[in-house]
């Protein structure tokens, strides 16, 4: 699941050529956002709601902006930028839901969207088995925004291509290795909220995401072998590709990616698994993240990618890992990509436990979610990637809490006697359940009596998620601690 050019383009839907918008649309849509007055046109869509019937509305003002820069050894390939803006209206209406988006940001276009949106509900209630009920919510008037130094939009566009380059320079200066590709991508949510449960937010979001490959080619034996780099995309600014050391990682990579052309093939086998958080980021998310969406876990999922083994019935009751094993999701640490100051239904950001001393003890919620299993508050996991999408439950940050005490990954290797050291996210298959998996990565080193030996290749390794963490028998300290993450994910 690390960001791939292609891959990120296909899921977005923003493919464009460098220069193919020129620069006054850009200018002329950021004018159209800020000139608008939210509040005003948050009391005309709520107030049309509630007119019509009505029991709870909300709006979403949102403006998205995407730019990105991809290079290919000495050349740039693509550069592009892209902005969106409008709304969406979300009402309910005999507990059921209606919906409409818009690009017209207008007063009469956000009137006739309130309007179809109760219209909508209406015609939806006649088929609600189960009318929704939303968990309550604080009133709030507030800001937030990311924690960032530099926002990227202001920075060149040749300061970033001088980024790239350098990148790629250097993974080429390494003997054997052939090619090497680089991108950055930046985005920016500017999110307006309203309901009429007088809850009205205003976000701002920057996250940035620096990647590359490299490549080394054996043209002798037909082989070649890459490794992509390990810096994780973040809710973070410019300064993230001025502060991390992106030029050593590129050296490490192209070093690596000649080594694996030479590394022998791993034995298929029993090993301990040293996992390093470049590589763990992966495996919490598909076993463990997506395992306790509570959408999931009740079937509402099912159609585009799978249910959960976790039941309901199971919460505080079902064994999930050893008694080490504690994994918290979190929507407030800095850096984070689901970091948010508030969620799409105007619930504040918080912190709680899934899994306790290896028990599994609660859910992913939202506000119509949490009401279903009897709790009365949401921990505020409702989102939409766009205005124009209908917000629902999606993923916190979700991480594996390390060591209380000073464990170096020095001190994990030392208690193996037969084991592999893996770094870095690869392939993955996991089932519809989220029970049975397999995961690869990027490089692979032989665990031999306490001491890291050899490079491998060829690494995967499977298991079932409650075995799998059920056979944690060791963590390492607070020092050894990185959030991952990626930009895209199927859901919906």
């Amino acid at each position: 699941m690390s960001i791939s050019r292609r891959n990120f383009l296909r899921t977005s839907g923003l493919i464009f050529a460098a220069g193919a918008l020129p620069s006054w649309v850009d200018e002329l849509e950021a004018v159209e956002a800020t000139a608008v007055d939210k509040n005003q046109l948050a009391d005309l869509a709520l107030s049309t709601a509630k007119r019509l019937g009505a029991s709870y509305a909300d709006i979403r003002v949102n403006r998205y902006r995407l730019e990105y820069v991809t290079t290919r050894e000495k050349q740039v390939q693509q550069v592009g930028r892209q902005q969106s803006f409008g709304f969406g209206v979300r009402v309910l209406v005999k507990g059921s839901w209606g919906f409409v988006a818009s690009r017209d940001v207008s007063a009469d276009e956000v009137k006739r969207a309130a309007r179809q949106a109760v219209e909508i509900a209406r015609a939806n209630a006649a088929f609600q088995a189960k009318p929704v009920r939303l968990a309550p919510v604080k009133k709030t008037t507030a800001q937030w925004k990311s924690d960032f130094r530099q926002d990227p939009f202001d920075v060149p566009i040749d300061k970033k291509i001088e980024f790239l380059l350098k990148i790629n320079e250097t993974a080429l200066n390494v003997k054997g290795v052939s090619f090497v590709d680089s991108e950055a991508y930046f985005l920016n949510e500017q999110k307006f909220f309203a309901s009429t449960d007088d809850v009205r937010t205003e976000q701002y979001l920057v996250r940035s995401a620096p990647y590359f490959d490299v490549t080394a080619v054996d043209a002798a034996k037909g082989d070649f072998q890459r490794r992509a780099s390990l810096g994780a995309p973040r809710c973070a600014g410019y300064e993230y590709l001025e502060e991390y050391p992106w030029l050593e990682e590129a050296e490490r990579a192209g070093h690596e990616a000649v080594e694996k052309l030479r590394a022998k093939p791993v034995e298929p086998g029993s090993y301990d698994l040293v996992l390093d958080p470049t590589h763990l980021w992966l495996t919490i998310h598909e076993s463990v993240g997506h395992s306790t969406e509570l959408d999931r876990a009740l079937g509402w999922e099912a159609d585009f990618a799978g249910t959960s083994f976790l039941t309901p019935e199971k919460a505080g009751k079902f064994r999930f890992g050893s008694k080490i094993v504690n994994f918290f999701a979190d929507r407030t640490q800095p850096a984070g990509l689901a970091t948010v100051g508030y969620d799409d239904d105007g619930v504040p950001a918080q912190r709680w436990y899934l899994v306790k001393d290896g028990v599994f003890v609660d859910w992913q919620t939202t506000r119509e979610l949490a009401p279903l299993i009897g709790r009365e508050t949401s921990y505020g996991c409702t989102h939409a990637d766009s205005w124009g999408s209908v917000p629902f439950a999606r993923m916190p940050n979700i991480s594996l809490e390390p060591s209380r005490e000073k464990v170096s990954l020095d001190d994990l290797i030392a208690d193996v006697k037969k084991g592999v050291l893996i770094y870095g996210d690869g392939s993955y298959s996991i089932d519809q359940q989220r029970y049975n998996f397999q995961f690869g990565g990027q490089t692979f080193w032989e665990i031999k009596d306490g001491k890291r030996g050899a490079m491998l290749r060829d690494v995967a390794y499977q298991s079932r998620t409650p075995d799998f963490w059920g056979a944690c028998d060791g963590l390492g300290g607070e020092a050894t601690y990185a959030l991952g993450g990626s930009l895209n994910d199927g859901k919906g």
